[in-house]
């Protein structure tokens, strides 16, 4: 009987837990076709919205043979879908591909990608020391094989370089990129909510509201302490990841808060939402994002103290300029006479950052990326293929993923993206957006340098290298150019 009565309880739990899981995946996609048929922007906040849902799996993990599917991704392959059924979307994907002033960098690079990934993992089997994508123990190092990693690792990075493509084409309108703007604001809102839910989580019995939401098959660090506190992790995998994605959302709204209409959204939300953002970095006690962070900072007194002194056109901007730096003198001098109140924060910083490379997880990070960059040299410079090997460097895993022909068209596209000729006669707001595209990008991408361990750039750096493509307005000239030869050739475009 109580064998049988323990029998019982258990599949009540299960019964239970399935019921709770099933709650929030049924929400999500009732959003997901929601804006699927909707308006296009109604996307562009899911997009945004659903990047703080890291570790939800939006399909059972026993329905994809234990591949997590996260929000993200699902929301992005709809804004594909649905781009290459309006009308003049194929065409656009393709022309953009082909034209060197378009995404041709970009294509080429995926295309490099994916034959390194059919052949390579083959053609070096069992002769090139890799990192696996999936660990299950520590290890120095095991030879290289074909794995199933290979297949996921594609999908994920076909899919963000999609994206670029999708974005490029819906973001076309001045309207389109204005709700783009809003959707990040959008995004940092939900990332501080998250937040503050795990956050609460410490005083209050949260478990109901959060475990729904994480449901991931990766491991799940969402009880890790530090410094006598729970680390926050918000609906993210891990500590590193609501901090990286904390700092993205915050260099994003800090950089491009001047190219949107002016409102309430620019001139009371955002502030709100960089001290809620800049709050939950600092809760996240990660390494990679205190180090982003600097960046981040660094590059935002550049960025106003040249603006401020080369064109300090309102009386408003020049009191805000002078209330900031009287407000660090006067936090200078009460720090001189009580010094002890930085005690604090100078030992959780020497801790995180300026200890870190003392630590046992510094070491093995640092094997992988050794040990990533040998299988580049062991192979002859071609790579292993997407999924064969991991590292703790976004450049070391993405030279030894695809090869040095792969990552130096990467890195061309990158540079392109960022530092490309403008149209004549551009707007204010698009000139500002394009100064402030490579700005938002730099602190994830330091980031990216200490904790990448894939070569998929990731859907929201797919979405900066598309705004800076529609921005800087060159997809008309691309598209009249391959229209022609279409025409030339009797095809109907």
């Amino acid at each position: 009987m109580v064998a049988s009565q323990g029998v019982a309880d258990f599949t009540d739990q299960a019964r239970h837990k399935v019921h709770m899981e099933a709650l929030p995946i049924a929400i999500f996609w009732a959003l997901a076709v929601w804006g699927g048929c909707g308006k296009p922007q109604v996307l562009l906040y899911l997009f945004f919205g659903s990047m703080s849902f890291g570790a939800f799996a939006v399909i059972p993990p026993e329905l994809t043979g234990g591949l997590t599917l996260t929000p993200t991704p699902m929301i992005a392959l709809l804004i594909i879908l649905r781009s290459l059924l309006e009308r003049g979307g194929p065409h656009f994907f393709v022309s953009q591909a082909l034209n060197p002033r378009g995404l041709l960098l970009l294509f080429l690079f995926w295309l490099v990608a994916t034959i390194t990934t059919v052949l390579m993992p083959r053609v070096f089997a069992g002769e090139v020391m890799v990192i696996p994508v999936r660990l299950t123990a520590f290890t120095i190092g095991e030879p290289l094989w074909p794995s199933t990693q290979n297949f996921s690792q594609f999908c994920y990075l076909t899919i963000s370089v999609a994206t670029v493509f999708a974005f490029a084409w819906q973001l076309r309108s001045e309207g389109m990129r204005q709700h783009a703007l809003r959707a990040v604001f959008f995004g940092g809102a939900i990332v501080i909510a998250t937040g503050f839910l795990d956050w609460l989580s410490l005083y209050l019995p949260m478990d109901v509201l959060l475990e729904p939401f994480r449901t991931a098959t990766y491991a799940l660090l969402t009880e890790v302490e530090m410094f006598g506190g729970k680390r926050v992790v918000g609906l993210m995998p891990e500590a590193s990841a609501f901090g990286g994605v904390s700092v993205s959302f915050l260099a994003a709204v800090y950089f491009f808060r001047p190219a949107m209409l002016p409102g309430g959204m620019q001139e009371r939300i955002a502030p709100l939402l960089m001290a809620g953002l800049l709050l939950f970095v600092w809760l996240s006690t990660s390494s990679a994002a205190y180090v982003s962070l600097a960046v981040f900072f660094a590059l935002a007194a550049l960025q106003w103290g040249i603006r401020q002194f080369r064109a300090p056109t309102t009386r408003a901007s020049k009191a805000g300029f002078w209330l900031v730096w009287g407000g660090l003198v006067a936090a200078c001098l009460v720090l001189l006479f009580v010094p002890r109140l930085l005690d604090p924060l100078l030992d959780q910083f020497d801790t995180m950052v300026l200890q870190k490379k003392n630590t046992d997880s510094y070491e093995e990070r640092s094997m992988w990326t050794e040990v990533s960059w040998q299988a580049l040299w062991d192979s002859y410079g071609m790579g292993v293929g997407l999924g064969s090997t991991r590292a703790s460097n976004f450049l070391a895993v993405l030279f030894a993923s695809t090869g040095m022909l792969g990552a130096l068209l990467y890195c061309g596209f990158v540079l392109r993206s960022f530092f490309r000729r403008t149209a004549e006669g551009i707007s204010h707001n698009r000139a500002v957006l394009l100064k402030a595209l490579p700005l938002a990008f730099a602190p994830g991408f330091a980031s990216a340098l200490l904790v990448g361990s894939t070569p998929d750039f990731g859907l929201f750096n797919a979405c900066l290298f598309a705004l800076s493509f529609a921005v800087a307005n060159v997809s008309g000239v691309c598209m009249q150019r391959v229209s022609s030869l279409f025409v030339a050739r009797g095809v109907p475009t």
